[in-house]
């Protein structure tokens, strides 16, 4: 039966369009192409894109995209889901176009915070991924990245990413007694897919995602540009417990964070045992309070950059 084998994209929605050229391309290192549509694309590899931008009335992640090997494997996908309850919706010649995609089915996440899109065969232009700052992301077979959301119910999540979709356990971190982080892989990335629950007073959603290079003085070099002003820097330079990640989290124009980093390590399912972790950083990471641009509802301290 078909699962999911790496985080494709994401979709994002902005009221600070005309922030997110200079964000992605000169802060981040990703390649930017406008669209005609009006939309923006970033680019972190030899894909179409990997983060999707639209202007909006809100700020944050619309779409999580997944890729499956292949059209059987999205079709089996799709009779499970459907099974299990979930309104999936599968694309249009127009809609897969519009994605970039061979084969497109979506459905809403369990709390209703975004779309879930599983795809595959994922469009890649002629053109050459060029980074505007030399940049190069740590992609491939392991995805673009990661992504951590704070969530309402654990139990649906668990079901859904593990049951369904073919997730692996990688680990947990108690972030307070009986609070915890859970660390889902689908490749040898550490995790592709991080949840916790959400704050009682606070909404659910996306409370980062994950770039990664492979060279830790581009980190720095950003670091810096942050500090001078390219970003708001919401924790100082740190590292993890559990994927050793070295990394900096920078708040984006659509308010969720972007983790920044080098050298997270690879797991091997053969071997590989989960473990429980009583702190996410083993040094710095340091978050920093700025005043909210507007308000959101906040996020917990505590989960936002496990």
């Amino acid at each position: 039966m078909g699962k999911v084998i790496g985080l494709g994209y994401a979709v994002i929605e902005t009221t600070r369009f005309d922030e997110w050229e200079a964000f992605g391309g000169n802060l981040l290192g990703l390649q930017v192409v406008p669209r005609l549509d009006g939309s923006l694309r970033l680019r972190a590899d030899d894909k179409a894109y990997r983060f999707e931008v639209h202007a909006g009335s809100r700020n944050g992640v619309t779409a999580l995209g997944y890729e499956v090997a292949s059209e059987a494997d999205l079709a089996a996908l799709v009779e499970e889901l459907r099974a299990a309850g979930y309104a999936v919706t599968e694309g249009s010649a127009e809609q897969r176009s519009a994605r970039g995609v061979a084969a497109l089915a979506s459905f809403p996440d369990p709390d209703g915070t975004l779309r879930i899109e599983l795809f595959c065969s994922f469009l890649e232009p002629e053109e050459p991924f060029v980074s505007p700052n030399g940049a190069r992301f740590v992609t491939g077979d392991l995805g673009f990245g990661h992504a951590l959301q704070l969530v309402k119910d654990w139990d649906a999540y668990w079901h859904l990413y593990v049951d369904i979709l073919g997730f692996r356990l990688s680990d947990r971190i108690e972030l307070a007694p009986g609070q915890f982080a859970t660390f889902l892989h689908c490749n040898a990335r550490h995790h592709t897919f991080a949840f916790a629950a959400a704050s009682p007073t606070g909404p659910g959603l996306i409370g980062h995602m994950m770039l990664e290079v492979d060279d830790i003085d581009v980190v720095g070099r950003a670091y810096d540009r942050a500090q001078a002003g390219a970003a708001r820097i919401k924790t100082t330079y740190g590292r993890h417990t559990n994927d050793k990640m070295i990394s900096m989290y920078v708040e984006s124009p659509s308010d969720f964070g972007i983790e920044y980093g080098f050298g997270g390590i690879l797991i091997d399912d053969s071997t590989w045992i989960p473990r429980l972790y009583d702190s996410p950083h083993s040094w710095g990471h340091e978050r920093l309070n700025h005043p909210p641009r507007e308000e959101q509802g906040g996020e917990p301290r505590s989960l936002a950059h496990a």
